[in-house]
C-alpha cells in the first residue's frame, strides 16, 4: 500500500520534469509510474462523481448548478408577471439538478472503462500535458456513453412523481404553460413577450455533464499540483524508514 501510494504520489509532480528519469528512482519502472497514474485518475473520477451525485451536489453549489436554458431567459425576466411564478420557478429549477444528482451517480462504471483501458502513449501524454490533460481525454472518451447513459435516467427522473404527484415535467409545463398564455394575450405581445418551448431532458443532461466534467478537471489539478508539495515527506517516509 505505502509503495502504490508513493507511486501516486511521484506521478503528480512528472510535468515539471524534462525527463522521467529524473523522478522515477530506483526500483520504480514506467508502468508502475503509468498505473499510478490510472489508480489516481480512477479515485479523482470517483471524488467528482460522489460530490456531484450527493443530495444538493448540484442545487448547492453556484458553480454547477443547473439554471434554464437561455432561450427560457425571458421567461426567468418576468417571472414575477405570473402568480406564484417565482416558487414554481424554484421548484423546477431545484428538480432539474435532482434529475442531475440521479444520473451523476452512474458514472463511475464509464470513467474507470476509459482509464483501465487508456494506452501507454496516451497516459505519457497526459502526464506531460497541461493541467486538464486528464479531463480533455477522458471527456473525449466518454461524453457520448456518458449522454446515452444520462439522458434515459434524467428522463425518468424528470417524469418521477415527487410530491404532491407532480412531475418535473409537469411543473414545468405549468409554469411554461402559464407563461405562454400570457405571452401570447394582447398585453403580452404588446409587451414584447415571446413564447418558450423549452425541453428539460436534453438541457439537464448537457449541464449535468459539464457540471461532472468541471469537477473532474478540479480534482485533476489537485492531484496535480497539491499531493507534490508534500513529496519530499513521502519520500522519507518510504525509503528513509523503508
Amino acid at each position: 500500500m505505502k509503495r502504490l501510494l508513493f507511486v501516486m504520489a511521484v506521478i503528480f509532480g512528472l510535468t515539471a520534469c524534462d525527463k522521467f528519469d529524473e523522478i522515477i528512482p530506483a526500483g520504480l519502472t514506467e508502468a508502475e509510474v503509468v498505473q499510478g497514474l490510472k489508480s489516481a485518475l480512477i479515485v479523482g473520477s470517483d471524488t467528482a462523481v460522489q460530490n456531484c451525485s450527493r443530495l444538493n451536489g448540484f442545487y448547492s453549489d453556484q458553480l454547477i448548478k443547473i439554471l434554464l436554458p437561455e432561450d427560457a431567459k425571458i421567461l426567468v425576466e418576468n417571472i414575477a408577471l405570473i402568480p406564484g411564478g417565482s416558487q414554481m420557478l424554484e421548484s423546477v429549477i431545484l428538480r432539474m439538478n435532482r434529475a442531475a444528482e440521479d444520473a451523476a451517480s452512474q458514472a463511475t462504471p464509464i470513467f474507470v472503462d476509459a482509464v483501465t483501458s487508456m494506452s501507454f502513449s496516451d497516459a505519457f501524454a497526459i502526464l506531460n500535458g497541461t493541467d486538464s490533460a486528464a479531463t480533455n481525454y477522458l471527456r473525449q472518451k466518454t461524453f457520448t456513453p456518458l449522454t446515452n447513459l444520462f439522458l434515459p435516467v434524467v428522463s425518468a427522473s424528470l417524469n418521477k412523481e415527487l410530491i404532491g404527484g407532480v412531475s418535473t415535467n409537469e411543473a414545468w409545463a405549468e409554469l411554461s404553460g402559464a407563461y405562454n398564455t400570457l405571452a401570447n394575450s394582447l398585453v403580452g405581445q404588446l409587451s414584447g413577450l415571446t413564447p418558450v418551448n423549452t425541453q428539460l431532458d436534453a438541457h439537464v443532461t448537457n449541464k449535468g455533464l459539464n457540471g461532472l466534467f468541471y469537477k473532474l478537471a478540479m480534482e485533476e489539478k489537485s492531484i496535480r499540483n497539491d499531493p507534490w508539495a508534500r513529496v519530499n515527506d513521502i519520500l522519507k517516509k518510504v525509503f528513509g524508514n523503508g
